[in-house]
């Protein structure tokens, strides 16, 4: 029974699953959107939308925890100087799944997971 488990599996061990959700969350941050399958982009969506939380209050503590989970320095500083300030109004609700096509080799629903509100420019 799976009652009470709140992680998705993704068929791979932990260490490659974690991994491969804090790089699609990097690549979000990035680029403002996201290519990929229905359950990788529901497991990226719950840790983005948790990030961007933390990033908004912009504390040390908050910004050292964005730190660990985001792979490299350019996906922080995009989380720190774009998305957070472009969702400073924003209480919740800060990506969206939009349903694109089924994958050719698998018939795979793919879907793009994007921010809702346009990056703000750079400052730097």
């Amino acid at each position: 029974m799976r009652h009470k488990k709140s992680r998705r599996k993704l068929g791979r061990p932990t260490d490659e699953r974690v991994a491969l959700v804090n790089n699609q969350v990097s690549a979000l941050f990035e680029h403002g959107y996201l290519n990929t399958t229905l359950p990788r982009a529901k497991a990226v969506q719950s840790v983005a939308e948790k990030l961007i939380s933390k990033a908004k209050r912009g504390d040390l503590g908050s910004i050292r925890q964005c730190a660990r989970v985001l792979p490299t320095k350019q996906s922080l500083r995009n989380l720190l100087r774009r998305v957070a300030p472009a969702m400073q109004e924003v209480p919740s609700g800060y990506t969206q799944i939009a349903r694109m096509k089924y994958r050719r080799g698998d018939g795979a629903l793919i879907v793009r997971l994007s921010l809702t509100r346009p990056l703000a420019s750079e400052k730097a």
